[in-house]
């Protein structure tokens, strides 16, 4: 699986910003799917989960009520929708895709990752 994001950049805290991350290489439909951060000298986390068909989410308590992740299994593309951005939220966000049988809450069970988008925001 190939996974590439976009929708990166420069915003102001309390803006917007959606994230898109386009599959491509294997049935989409059978992975589950993250949105994980890497911030300069922190360790990788995890952001967002859904599994296969979106029915089951799993966001990081710093994300809850602000980010929300989705997914169109159509386009073979999953999203995040970040409101309310915070300076803390600077980082460089990836995709990733792990079986649809593994547990999506974990980052260890991610198999296939993208190259990142970085997301900064200003106070």
């Amino acid at each position: 699986v190939q996974l590439v994001e976009s929708g990166g950049g420069l915003v102001q805290a309390g803006d917007s910003l959606r994230l898109s991350c386009v599959a491509s290489g294997r049935t989409f439909s059978r992975y589950a799917m993250g949105w994980f951060r890497q911030a300069p000298g922190k360790e990788r986390e995890i952001v967002a989960s859904l599994t296969w068909s979106g029915g089951s989410t799993y966001y990081a308590d710093s994300v809850k009520g602000r980010f929300t992740i989705s997914r169109d299994n159509a386009k073979n593309t999953v999203y995040l929708q970040m409101n309310s951005l915070k300076p803390e939220d600077t980082a460089v966000y990836y995709c990733a895709a792990t079986n649809y049988y593994s547990d999506y809450t974990l980052i260890r069970e991610y198999i296939y990752w993208g190259q990142g988008t970085q997301v900064t925001v200003s106070s």
